[in-house]
């Protein structure tokens, strides 16, 4: 399987390889992708953390994108993430938009993995959640739970507007959602996602272009440090016990994990 970021140092907890698979199905489809069905299949399968039926969704997207013309998903990736914030991968677009706040945020997020070893290329930003699944699939199981949790309202925000373009990509925030139990989150917001106005229209897209580009600078890193929720949460973390109680769910097959065991 090919990976979001290419120049990263650990190796991933074999028993969190499904945030790979995810970080793989959310990823811009290629023909490397596609040859890789099959594994993403039955890592997919032995996950036992997911329900029957949401494995059982999973692996048929894995079909369909082995299955169909990658031009026809290339334009549907294009269609989906490209056009408009609503269904941005990009983490802290969700949170910050465009603001200067956005900007501390990933620079916070990018000394967050370089402290664990985890090296970045030139090509995704750090809050590009494909590159952060990778990122998580490296890190100890309370810590996942933990990101996961911090960043479940975007989850299942995304999920509901995926499901409401009837999209499969919808599928993987909401297995994200489903290894803390968190899957009923998503029933929040889908009442307002029906009544969201669409950002992808040729007019809601030039009206972006109008913006005020991200500014990555402040007067002070002190002033740019206070502004992020996110900064301020990542410093806690460092000298603080989490008291958050989101765990991540148990298999409900501890002893077969393996995959030459099912």
């Amino acid at each position: 399987m090919g990976n979001a970021a290419e120049n990263w140092l650990p190796e991933p907890h074999d028993e969190m390889l499904s945030l790979r698979v995810l970080a793989r199905l959310l990823d811009y489809p290629t023909a490397e992708l596609q040859q890789a069905a099959g594994e993403l299949i039955e890592l997919i399968e032995a996950e036992k953390r997911w329900k029957p039926a949401l494995r059982t969704k999973l692996m048929a997207w894995c079909q369909h994108l082995a299955d169909n013309e990658l031009l026809e998903l290339e334009a549907e990736y294009v269609a989906l993430f490209d056009k408009g914030r609503a269904t941005s991968l990009l983490l802290f677009e969700h949170v910050h938009g465009e603001s200067r706040d956005r900007g501390q945020a990933m620079v916070d997020l990018m000394n967050e993995y370089q402290a664990a070893g985890f090296e970045l290329d030139a090509r995704e930003l750090p809050d590009y959640l494909p590159l952060f699944l990778e990122y998580l699939s490296t890190r100890p199981e309370g810590e996942i739970a933990r990101w996961l949790g911090e960043i479940r309202h975007i989850l299942a925000l995304l999920t509901a507007r995926l499901e409401e373009r009837e999209a499969d990509y919808a599928l993987a925030p909401y297995a994200l959602l489903a290894l803390i139990g968190a899957e009923d989150d998503v029933g929040t917001h889908r009442d307002e996602v029906k009544t969201e106005a669409p950002d992808d229209t040729p007019e809601a897209l030039d009206a972006v272009w109008e913006e005020e580009a991200v500014r990555f600078s402040a007067e002070s890193d002190q002033d740019c440090a206070l502004q992020s929720a996110e900064g301020r949460r990542l410093a806690e973390r460092k000298h603080s016990v989490p008291s958050d109680p989101i765990n991540i769910m148990p298999s409900s097959d501890p002893a077969g994990r393996g995959l030459s065991d099912r």
